[in-house]
């Protein structure tokens, strides 16, 4: 490679390649062992850029001469192998035969491992992505660490093909249904990992050791298959309909999820197919030509902006006060036991270890939502989550009582009750009335304010809000909401909390419905006025399904509840009335008690159907999106003038977090500015040229 590319990377940490030599037992001889290590501890992994592929190459120089090896075997760091290509570089590559240059070295430096003189051992002892997994694909064996907690190709989810080998060797390695379970059905579920043994049972690795002793018994079983006394066999790999029915089912279910809105998973599916009869040479080269096409694009740097923000800005949210403040947090209350209370009181107990109690009006429903949670912990325990003692100790914490006294002691007390401003003030003021001064009260209310909540309050500084996504145990986004009298304690506190939670936290102002129900809303506000305007259902539905959301407008609504729909937009339009307009419609179909606009079979309800017939000015698809991606720049705008949020970046990683917005879009706003609707709309894009884009 030309200097100047590799200058392109001045931040890289160069992961080093050492060579030492290892004596085999069973007299097989001399392994040349190259151990990858970048020099830092297991919190920065082992990456690639172009000085550590060089660093590589100019190992593997070291031992290709040699006669007086035996094989050559290739390991990571304590509990790292390595995580695959260094994408902070990325931004910096300006030009397509940069990026080609850059695709061409990683095929040049890893495929020497298939074509050394001596048979190659990939030795997997910790984590291992990307990049990593394709050093270890190229070499002739592989053993697995049974405590590997993460092996994946997750290059489709950030807008990349697996592109040093992996779209050719993995499926030639294990056929095409497994291969393509790990280059795309588990980037699509969020970018799933597979643990060591799941690697193992694939056949990525060809055999599995324990974390205590596993080099040694690596080089053991290396000797082994040296010797002979050890042969390795491997399922033979179907090239034939197998193959091309396991690329047609990946197909149905990209264009399924994501509507041709996400070139890589394509373009990882075409190398896949086109594996099946290309040799080797054929299909590093088209590698080679998918990954230059896709660095250039604006769809890798989306997704790469979202990876940021989900690795580092979740980490540290903008604005949040000095961790310092927080007190500690040695007992919770819930109140209320519905199926929400029940979530809470189950993560609270399972995240902090401390004792939690719920309360609520009667007896049974108290009992209801204690037993909910304790069968919870039951199906963690079925599932081996949890320890038999430890899910004791869990049910012991979770405790109900029909008197607030219960709270008395309790630093943090959660609300989880039904959705009217009196109803919580009540609550607010009863359980002020038992708990300490400092005990911080949180309301986790979806679009009420969490000021006027606090109005009656002696200490209104105490009250925050701290908003959850259902289901709580899966949506990592907490939006922690700052009152107009809450005070710097109370909000650290609420994060130290989050953070216990393992929440993503983002502080919001005390506006509207937030952030992510307010932006939802709009944008199914404007998709049921087309359909009372006379748009068909359907086409309203099928409209959104360029932003490759995780289920289109009205399925999202019959999930969520249209009675919650129409009262978070009661909310909004009272606060903004000629932004969220009120449907008559809509509050129709929840006075007759639809919960949503599909029948159990997903056929349209007729009757719902009917509810909405009437209008007379009908769009098409196009004008739908149109006008809802209007109405999202606008309303995006407003929150950021507002300061609803601090930055763009905040809007963009809610949306990811809480609403399942498509990683490899970037979030929103990059959607915006990428088809020009944030410069119709409002003169001027969110983010600048370069940030979540190409430059320009």
């Amino acid at each position: 490679m030309s200097a100047d590319i590799t200058g392109l990377f001045d931040g890289e940490v160069v992961t080093h390649a050492r060579v030492r030599d290892v004596t085999l037992p069973y007299g097989a001889g001399t392994l040349a062992l190259i151990t990858l290590d970048n020099g830092h501890d297991h919190t920065k992994p082992n990456t690639f850029g172009p000085r550590g592929l060089l660093e590589l190459n100019e190992a593997i120089d070291q031992v290709a001469g040699r006669d007086d090896i035996a094989a050559v075997g290739v390991t990571g760091k304590p509990f790292i192998f390595a995580v695959g290509a260094d994408l902070k570089g990325v931004p910096l590559i300006g030009t397509r035969e940069d990026a080609l240059a850059i695709a061409k070295l990683g095929h040049d430096v890893f495929r020497r491992l298939g074509e050394l003189h001596v048979p190659t051992f990939a030795y997997v002892n910790g984590a291992a992505m990307g990049g990593g997994v394709e050093v270890a694909l190229h070499c002739t064996y592989r053993t697995i660490s049974s405590s590997v907690p993460a092996l994946s190709l997750p290059e489709a989810f950030l807008g990349l093909v697996p592109g040093w080998g992996g779209t050719y060797l993995l499926p030639n390695l294990i056929g095409a249904e497994k291969a393509l379970k790990v280059i795309i059905e588990n980037p699509l579920a969020q970018n799933r990992q597979l643990k060591g043994p799941q690697a193992y049972e694939l056949g990525i690795a060809d055999a599995m050791f324990d974390a205590a002793d596993f080099l040694e018994e690596s080089l053991a079983w290396t000797a082994r298959v040296l010797n002979g006394d050890v042969t390795v066999e491997r399922a033979p790999v179907d090239k034939g309909k197998a193959w091309d029915d396991a690329v047609a089912a990946a197909r149905w279910n990209v264009d399924g999820k994501l509507h041709g809105a996400a070139p890589s998973y394509v373009r990882a599916l075409d190398l896949v197919a086109a594996a099946k009869d290309r040799t080797r040479d054929e299909g590093f080269a088209a590698e080679d030509e998918a990954l230059a096409d896709l660095i250039m694009s604006d769809e890798l740097r989306a997704g790469l902006y979202a990876f940021d923000l989900t690795q580092k800005r979740a980490k540290r949210p903008a604005g949040a006060p000095d961790k310092s403040l927080a007190r500690p947090v040695t007992k919770v209350g819930v109140v209320g036991a519905g199926l929400m209370a029940g979530q809470l009181a189950l993560l609270f107990a399972r995240r902090l270890e401390v004792p939690v109690v719920m309360t609520d009006l009667d007896q049974e429903r108290l009992d209801k939502g204690v037993g909910h949670a304790h069968a919870e912990i039951d199906k963690l325990l079925a599932k081996g989550r949890v320890s038999a003692d430890k899910a004791a100790r869990l049910k012991a914490l979770i405790t109900g009582s029909l008197s607030k006294d219960a709270f008395a002691g309790a630093d943090f007390v959660i609300e989880a009750v039904f959705e009217e401003m009196s109803v919580k003030q009540k609550v607010f003021a009863e359980v002020e009335a038992v708990v300490s001064d400092e005990c911080v009260l949180a309301t986790n209310t979806s679009s009420l304010s969490v000021t006027e909540m606090a109005s009656g309050l002696r200490h209104p500084e105490r009250v925050v809000g701290f908003h959850f996504f259902n289901p709580v145990a899966v949506l990592p986004l907490l939006e922690i909401v700052r009152g107009e009298k809450t005070d710097d304690a109370a909000l650290a506190t609420a994060f130290a909390v989050g953070k216990q939670l393992k929440k993503s936290c983002v502080l919001v102002k005390d506006a509207p419905a937030f952030v992510v129900n307010r932006i939802l809303v709009r944008l199914l506000a404007e998709i049921v006025k087309a359909v009372d305007e006379g748009t068909p259902i359907e086409t309203a539905e099928r409209a959104a399904a360029p932003l490759g959301l995780p289920m289109p407008p009205f399925v999202l609504m019959g999930l969520v509840g249209p009675a919650i729909a129409l009262h978070v937009n009661e909310t909004l339009h009272a606060a903004f009335p000629d932004r969220f307009p009120l449907s008559a419609n809509l509050a129709e179909m929840v006075a007759a008690g639809k919960t949503g606009v599909y029948r159990p079979d997903l056929t349209l309800d007729p009757e719902v159907v009917e509810i909405f017939s009437g209008g007379d000015a009908p769009s098409t698809e196009a004008q739908v999106l149109a006008r809802a991606l209007r109405a999202l720049a606008e309303e995006i705008r407003i929150m950021l003038d507002e300061g609803v949020v601090a930055a763009p970046q905040d809007i963009d990683l809610c949306m990811i977090l809480g609403a399942g917005w498509p990683f490899h879009l970037g979030g929103i706003t990059p959607y915006l500015d990428r088809t020009g609707v944030s410069e119709e709309v409002n003169g001027a894009r969110f983010l600048e040229p370069g940030v979540a884009s190409l430059p320009r």
